[in-house]
């Protein structure tokens, strides 16, 4: 029965009929054939027959433009990317001058890449920015510095650690080229400001500042452990990027690091607290600077004429006008503009911004005490392992973080007075963790690059630590007032047990220093004798650079000077930082770099209680074994002028102004014998009288001559020295011959006749009338039919220095 109707449904089928329905086509037959076809086309517009091509466009080998390159700097793929920088730099080396009109497009597609995710990409834009920015003009590249460090300090706060380490490398780029922008407005949401918070949110110790007053609160950072090279990169960037924020340009505050250049004169910064205002200490540095200096810190003096020929180059203006430079501390408000009617010299002063800078600087100080502390103890048992080969980074990693801290603390010191009694706990803190590895000395390597990391840790090691010797004196002056004042109200003051409390906590601090200064004080006589620790074992003498003698300088002072916070058992070794001091100062070979240093600072120290506002500790005539050792430094002076001949300009006019000071200040070292001695050893200088040859020209004619009387201006005798050393060398003659001994000055003061001083009032006894003879001829044999003839005889008629 099934079967049947089977074959029945299928014998139907093949004549039914298939309905159609609604909206569908008529279906196709089996045997249709399909007759459809598809085409695509390929676009190449850059290889079209129709397109002109420029023959003169720049290509690189891979015949990629410059715009094509641009392009690819935006390509999704980062190999695309990183070809695009490296053809970028092919091109810009091949065809150079092509960079100025493109450099706007340049800037404007290389930042984007500061952020980027590949770390392949960002390693080659470090190359190519660490080649490019250097070349390029600043004048140029300043109009941009906006925008570089915009995307730069995005780079700082990107989620990736990664990408915030290599934003640090590119500020490191930044910082050689466009330092002052790139620290602009570090108190003042600038610049500076962004970056600074950069660094403090790598370190983790990000801070917001409110304003100048009110507590720190900590800002919500990534916790983030940094590997110790990654640390390093941080480190070493923040301290270049400090170093320019916070290093004063004005001369009453220039640091001694920062003018470590032998070819300049120094700045005794350090001195300043010696003197009870800043415009004396001042007065007193203009004493021994140069007339006329090639880096324009010097006065400018001109010959007098009679008729003046203004010349068309000749724009050098005789009297300076500081209100007409630009300011360092920002723009000048209205308010500052009203004050200038009524005191003109503070208006383009750091006086005025003084105060808040320091706080701010002290803010950061406090800020990164905890890391710098916490790297210290990390990295120095390594650093300084017995075994004398340490890891690199660990070295570095210290050497980072004393920088760090003597450029913060330096800052926060400048104005002893007022220091904060926390940033003196903080310093005394970090200073005892130092204390156990000074003096650092190399135990069996002798790597020069481990000798360079010992001497510079214990450079800021003993500055470091004159700092807190001249805060502890003035904290516990501050102190001890406070007590009296408390004493005369008769009550309201602290309990007797706090305050016991607090005077042995001092008592404690005070004999720590003492002990570190002991320290300091072998440490420092050892480089000064050509014995440093890690020579002595080997018996070979190190002389000491002029950089380091420039940052032991501060130390010297503070040990010679400061005779509160060394116990009185003490004293001894401190007069013997000054015999070490004055016997180095003699010794050291004329044509050192070290030797124009040493004059400047001893000559200092001859004059200083010649000030009538110097207020130190340290005078003259209190010690005459001292005295003496600074009448032979003194009489040792015309040799070094000999030796040096024409060959340091500069040294010599340092020398000879020095000299003329002493005479002209009338300083305790001039005695009878002292002025005869000086004559005899200056006559040479002029003129020799040989026992074979004859007489022959002295040093002194060696010297560039001086320029004619109708000229105007500086000669440009290089290194910075003044119109004429001839005629500095003159008047130091002519005022040896009128000086008055201080036998003759202390007897014309009780209204006494000397036997032996003239109507005048000059000194001539028969013990210096040879010697005065002898320099009279030598410089009249000496200047005869010279430019200079007629200032000799001027000077030595009308008895007149400079």
């Amino acid at each position: 029965m099934p079967k049947s109707v089977k074959k029945k449904r299928d014998k139907a089928a093949d004549f039914t009929k298939a309905k159609l329905k609604l909206g569908k086509g008529k279906k196709a037959a089996d045997n249709a054939i399909d007759t459809s076809f598809k085409a695509r086309s390929i676009v190449l517009p850059t290889q079209s027959i129709v397109i002109e091509k420029d023959a003169t466009t720049p290509l690189t080998r891979r015949n990629h433009s410059f715009n094509d390159l641009i392009i690819l700097l935006k390509h999704y793929s980062a190999v695309s990317r990183k070809d695009a920088i490296l053809g970028m730099r092919e091109l810009l080396e091949a065809h150079w001058d092509m960079l100025e009109s493109n450099l706007t497009v340049l800037i404007n597609a290389v930042v984007r890449l500061i952020g980027d995710e590949d770390s392949s990409v960002r390693k080659t834009l470090l190359g190519f920015l660490s080649w490019l920015i250097p070349r390029i003009p600043t004048e140029n590249l300043i109009p941009h510095a906006q925008l570089l460090i915009l995307f730069t300090t995005s780079a700082q706060t990107h989620i990736f650690p990664e990408i915030r380490i290599d934003a640090i490398k590119v500020l490191d780029i930044l910082l050689e080229s466009i330092p002052q922008t790139v620290v602009s407005g570090i108190n003042t949401k600038g610049h500076g400001s962004r970056v600074l918070d950069g660094y403090l949110g790598i370190l983790n110790a990000g801070t917001k500042f409110g304003g100048n007053e009110g507590p720190m609160t900590a800002t919500s950072t990534a916790s983030v452990t940094l590997s110790p090279a990654s640390r390093l990169v941080v480190f070493n960037s923040l301290s270049t990027f400090l170093k320019h924020a916070l290093t004063p340009t004005s001369l009453e505050a220039s640091s001694s690091q920062d003018q470590a250049d032998p070819t300049k004169p120094m700045r005794a910064w350090f001195l300043k607290s010696a003197f009870q205002t800043q415009e004396a200490f001042l007065e007193f540095e203009q004493v021994l600077l140069p007339k006329h200096s090639a880096h324009g810190k010097g006065q400018i003096y001109q010959q007098w004429q009679e008729h003046v020929e203004y010349e068309g180059d000749d724009d050098e203006f005789i009297s300076p006008f500081s209100l007409a430079k630009p300011s360092a501390t920002g723009h000048w408000t209205l308010q500052d503009l009203t004050n200038v009617l009524e005191n003109p010299t503070e208006l383009g002063s750091s006086e005025s911004s003084s105060g808040p800078e320091r706080f701010f600087v002290g803010n950061i100080a406090r800020t990164m005490h905890p890391s710098l502390v916490a790297t210290f103890l990390d990295y120095a048992p390594n650093a300084f392992s017995p075994s004398g080969n340490p890891a690199l980074t660990d070295v570095d990693l210290i050497l980072a973080v004393s920088r760090i801290a003597h450029t913060l603390y330096k800052t926060v010191f400048q104005e002893v007075d007022k220091a904060a009694e926390v940033h003196i706990e903080e310093l005394q803190s970090l200073l005892g963790y130092m204390t156990p590895y000074f003096p650092a000395q190399s135990q069996a390597s002798k790597n020069i690059r481990f000798e360079q990391f010992y001497e510079e840790y214990n450079l800021i090691y003993c500055e470091l630590t004159a700092l807190l010797m001249i805060t502890s004196k003035v904290e516990s002056s501050r102190l001890a007032q406070k007590r009296k004042a408390r004493e005369a109200r008769g009550a309201g003051g602290p309990s007797t047990s706090s305050a016991s409390a607090a005077a042995s906590k001092r008592d404690a601090a005070q004999a720590i220093l003492r002990k570190q200064a002991a320290r300091i004080s072998d440490f420092i006589m050892e480089k000064l004798r050509g014995q440093a620790s890690s020579a002595a074992s080997s018996g070979i003498s190190s002389n000491i650079s002029p950089a380091a003698y420039l940052t032991l300088l501060p130390t010297i002072w503070t040990l010679i000077n400061n005779s509160v916070v060394l116990a009185q058992d003490d004293q001894r070794q401190h007069n013997e930082v000054l015999q070490v001091t004055l016997e180095h100062a003699v010794k050291v070979s004329s044509k050192a770099a070290t030797k124009r240093l040493t004059v400047e600072f001893v000559s200092r120290l001859a004059l200083l209680d010649t000030h009538t506002q110097y207020r130190g500790n340290f005078k003259l005539g209190s010690n005459s074994a001292e005295d003496e050792r600074f009448k032979a430094w003194l009489l040792h002076l015309p040799q070094v002028l000999w030796e040096l001949g024409s060959s340091n300009l500069l040294a010599t006019e340092t020398i000879l102004r020095a000299i003329l000071r002493v005479l002209q200040r009338r300083s305790r070292l001039l005695g009878e014998e002292t002025l005869s001695q000086l004559q005899s050893r200056m006559a040479p200088y002029f003129t020799i009288n040989h026992a074979v040859r004859g007489r022959l020209a002295g040093p002194f004619s060696k010297l560039p001559a001086t320029p004619p009387a109708g000229s105007s201006g500086p000669t440009g005798y290089g290194n910075g020295v003044s119109v004429s050393v001839r005629r500095l060398a003159l008047d130091v003659a002519s005022t040896i011959l009128v000086q008055p001994s201080s036998a003759a000055m202390a007897s014309s003061s009780r209204g006494v006749k000397v036997s032996g001083a003239d109507e005048g009032g000059s000194f001539s006894s028969a013990a210096n009338e040879t010697g005065r003879q002898a320099l009279v001829e030598a410089v009249n044999r000496a200047v005869e039919g010279t430019e200079d003839d007629g200032y000799w005889r001027h000077a030595v008629s009308h008895s007149t220095g400079p």
